[in-house]
């Protein structure tokens, strides 16, 4: 007899679904037994307002999380970036796997790069980080464009440039390359450009922490270097008291791996990695203020000294001044 299938939460979105698959594979291979999808309508799916209005922090979460507290699913999948950064007690991440490429990149019309837009092209995004980054880019460097607020799915996103109304938009690496469209990229943005959202390209699966065998058998898709660098990101987020829908880009990288990975190297993850850096970022969204700060320790190996290395930079930049540059979080 076969055994149960396990039951994972996911959203409907053609990403959630196909970054779920490829986790429910996984799951699948570890523990023999099947693992059936069971979609989630979520709040932050059928709002049409921004995220920056409707509080961004958890809208994509909460209606996964209820499902696994009602026993209705046996573990979710969630992007890691959506997360709030306060855990539940009765929910426990059992999993971060391997994290896809983190950074930001450009799909735009005529195969552009982001230097080779033309004198007030428009630029789509939904995320005020991303707009806090490009305006300073744009400031600094001689460019003039404008970002435009927008909201959708990865189809949407890429309809506004192929339909003629933006010249370009925004989007995540890894959620490009999860559904297969990675091909459209025209530009890539490097993480000195535009550092990505805290724990972008990282994966969550969350179960309830009263269920040992799934959570000791989850655990074995963990990836302890990418926990550690995500724990010390969203521990700069917390401590800037930031939602995801604030300003703020965070980075924890691996500083002799970080350009051979972008290039693809595939010798790259066989060093021996002993520091990790960690980078913040937090401004207004018209680009006229950054603090932008970094600091460097040695590889976190357990959470509290990630935690720790992602609060000593948050003190630092609210030191600076970033506290004030956070106006866009929802009360």
């Amino acid at each position: 007899m076969t055994e149960k299938a396990l039951r994972l939460g996911t959203r409907r979105s053609k990403l959630a679904m196909a970054q779920s698959g490829q986790v429910a594979d996984a799951v699948s291979q570890v523990t023999g037994r099947p693992v059936e999808l069971v979609e989630i309508t979520t709040y932050g799916d059928v709002s049409r307002e921004h995220l920056a209005q409707i509080g961004g922090t958890g809208v994509f979460v909460a209606a996964l999380r209820e499902a696994l507290a009602r026993g209705e699913v046996d573990f979710a999948v969630h992007s890691l970036k959506d997360l709030p950064t306060t855990q539940p007690d009765e929910l426990v991440v059992a999993a971060i796997p391997v994290r896809e490429d983190p950074r930001d990149v450009i799909i735009a019309r005529d195969a552009l790069k982001l230097t080779d837009l033309p004198r007030g092209a428009r630029i789509g995004t939904g995320s005020p980080r991303r707009m806090a980054q490009l305006n300073a880019y744009a400031r600094t460097h001689g460019l003039d464009f404008e970002t435009v607020p927008i909201r959708g799915n990865v189809d949407t996103r890429i309809g506004y440039v192929t339909k003629g109304d933006l010249d370009a938009v925004v989007l995540a690496a890894a959620g490009l390359n999860r559904v297969g469209r990675s091909d459209e990229v025209t530009d890539f943005l490097s993480v000195d450009t535009v550092l990505p959202a805290p724990g972008q390209g990282a994966l969550a699966v969350e179960t309830t922490a009263d269920n040992a065998d799934l959570i000791a058998a989850l655990a074995q898709l963990d990836d302890p270097l990418t926990r550690a660098a995500v724990t010390a990101e969203r521990s700069l987020l917390a401590a800037l008291e930031a939602g995801c829908s604030a300003p703020v880009g965070a980075l924890a990288d691996l500083p002799p791996l970080s350009a051979p990975l972008e290039r693809g190297d595939p010798q790259a993850d066989m060093q021996i990695v002993k520091e990790m850096r960690l980078r913040g970022v937090v401004g207004s969204t018209d680009g006229s203020t950054l603090v932008q700060l970094s600091t460097t320790g040695p590889v976190p190996e357990t959470h509290e000294a990630a935690t720790a290395l992602g609060r000593e930079l948050a003190t630092e930049m609210l030191a600076q001044g970033a506290a004030g540059l956070m106006g866009e979080r929802a009360l």
